[in-house]
């Protein structure tokens, strides 16, 4: 299967949800070519952007979760 190369954008409205964030994330590390985070304090938000490139199975399991 060819790959494909994408942009994830997550919102973390909760910070007791970024170690779970941050575990499903090295699960999937193989197909994160970059990432970058940013705390959005004046929403008491983080985003996170990342480039991910993988077939568009291994990028559907990442973004299914």
């Amino acid at each position: 299967m060819e790959n494909r190369i994408g942009i994830v954008g997550i919102v973390i409205e909760d910070r007791d949800f970024v170690p779970l964030v941050n575990s499903i994330l090295s699960e999937h590390g193989e197909i994160i070519v970059g990432r970058m985070g940013i705390p959005y304090r004046d929403r008491h938000v983080a985003v996170i952007s990342l480039i991910v490139d993988g077939t568009t199975d291994e990028i559907g399991s990442l973004t299914g979760r």
